[in-house]
């Protein structure tokens, strides 16, 4: 096939130069720093129809298939989820037709469309992204399709015209790795029971991702539907020694693993485990309840807060400390902004928040009172070598420029380790080096009876990273069952 550059840049010139690229209509940084709800507005039809007709609707797939080097949104997408078929379902105001093909593939595509980073996966997989009209606004349109689809009445499917199949399969940890395995079973009949340690459901969902990137009503509303459908949820109950273990496998016909890397890296600094020094963890699941419980009783309230990080949970930990009443909020990255590894569109909400940003900075030694409190953090200014023949720039510490930041709590940003636990070994669980679980391909573990995936098999890494392994993990275990 003859590809024309200047033929095709001209058509779309002549399409999408007329539609405007928009993404949701932000609220003023003045005004959502004082509560925790979502910053973004939902786009009307008007707005989701528009942008769904920027979209080319590229006919890559029925003549390359989906194993072909050429990139577009769905194949940028973990999931493979059919973005061109509830797009255009969309734009046609098909609300029903669209809601349907989204959740085939999708676990909670309404949840997914709202955290996801689509820069980097759908839209940044967009044909229209390699030019300077921009990619269409997937995500935006995904959210809005849902809950359009949610205030028109219509629910999730979650098999409720199956025969109970007889099958059992208890899920450890309710997060986006078993949320997923969950629904996927429940399609087919299976009956689930979740095990989750914290007192609402949803995992790092829950927790680990403020209110104000998504509201915790849509986790909420999703577990509902899947509880009235037949899913049992145990609360406050972490599954901790080889007896519990152990009664769930006598229990149940297979046990899914879904237990993240729960433990926060730690830096090697001086003083690290002084008062006043939290992992971020820690900081957002205090913010969070905080929220829940509508009262601003925080460690953070009128303090002076350092987070060290550059990812985006620092950038979680950084924005809801402004909300929560903290006095000022510096984040320390020993590299430049260009090499941070967080979204970019949220180093910019967090600097319109009043977010004081320090680069090529790199923290050494923590000061303490006489008490063990916090009060202050000794760093280092770094500065980039040029790039070596592998183009990767070293860092290097500039000598005598050491100096001391002032604050009262520090927030360590830095990553997160797997955790080997203690029922692994008596359960047959093999893992790797970084205590991350081995899985095979259809995400069975050594122990044939259980499956694993998200980030206790990956380290830290995507919700939907995390959905895709718990949908891949049903899917195998449905075949298991014969069903």
């Amino acid at each position: 096939m003859y590809y024309d550059e200047n033929l095709m840049k001209n058509v779309l010139k002549e399409k999408y130069a007329k539609i405007e690229r928009k993404i949701q209509v932000k609220r003023d940084a003045t005004s959502r720093i004082s509560d925790f709800k979502p910053i973004y507005k939902e786009f009307t039809f008007t707005e989701a129809k528009a942008q769904s007709d920027r979209c080319l609707q590229c006919p890559i797939e029925p003549f390359y298939g989906l194993h072909s080097n050429i990139e577009f949104c769905r194949t940028g997408c973990p999931l493979h989820n059919d973005t061109l078929g509830w797009i255009k379902h969309t734009r046609e105001n098909e609300v029903k037709n669209a809601f349907e093909l989204s959740n085939i593939l999708s676990p909670f595509p309404e949840v997914l469309g709202r955290v996801c980073p689509q820069d980097s996966l759908c839209q940044g997989s967009c044909t229209l992204s390699k030019t300077e009209f921009g990619s269409v606004t997937i995500g935006g349109i995904e959210v809005y399709l849902n809950e359009e689809a949610f205030e028109k009445g219509l629910k999730p499917y979650y098999g409720e015209d199956k025969a109970k199949s007889g099958k059992k399969v208890a899920i450890i940890g309710s997060g986006p790795a078993g949320m997923s395995c969950a629904t996927f079973l429940l399609r087919e009949g299976i009956e689930v029971e979740i095990f989750e340690k914290a007192d609402r459901a949803g995992g790092l969902l829950t927790y680990g991702i403020p209110n104000f990137k998504i509201d915790k009503d849509v986790i909420q509303r999703r577990y509902d539907w899947m509880i009235e459908a037949g899913l049992k949820v145990h609360l406050n109950s972490e599954i901790t020694d080889e007896e519990q273990m152990q009664e769930l496998l006598n229990s149940f016909d297979v046990v899914f693993v879904g237990v993240g890397a729960p433990s926060g890296r730690k830096s090697g600094m001086k003083n690290e485990e002084a008062k006043g020094v939290y992992q971020v963890m820690d900081i957002l699941t205090h913010i969070q309840k905080n929220v829940f419980e509508s009262f601003y009783d925080s460690i953070l309230q009128d303090k002076n807060i350092v987070v060290v990080g550059g990812g985006d949970s620092a950038m979680d930990a950084l924005r809801a400390s402004i909300r929560i009443g903290a006095k000022s909020v510096k984040c320390l990255y020993r590299r430049d902004e260009e090499n941070m590894p967080g979204s970019k569109k949220e180093l910019v909400n967090a600097r319109e928040e009043g977010v004081e940003f320090q680069f090529l900075v790199s923290p050494k030694e923590i000061t303490i009172d006489d008490d063990d409190n916090v009060t202050g953090i000794v760093c280092q200014k770094t500065e980039l070598t040029e790039p070596d023949s592998s183009g990767r720039r070293k860092l290097n510490i500039i000598e005598g420029s050491e100096h001391t930041i002032p604050c009262d709590i520090i927030v360590l940003a830095l990553g997160f380790d797997n955790v080997k636990f203690p029922w692994f070994d008596s359960a047959g669980i093999v893992t790797g080096k970084w205590n991350d679980i081995s899985v095979d391909k259809d995400k069975r573990t050594s122990n044939a009876k259980i499956f694993s995936g998200g980030d206790a098999v990956r380290g830290a890494d995507l919700a939907v990273t995390s959905a895709l392994d718990g949908r891949t993990a049903a899917y195998a275990i449905i075949k298991d069952f014969g069903l």
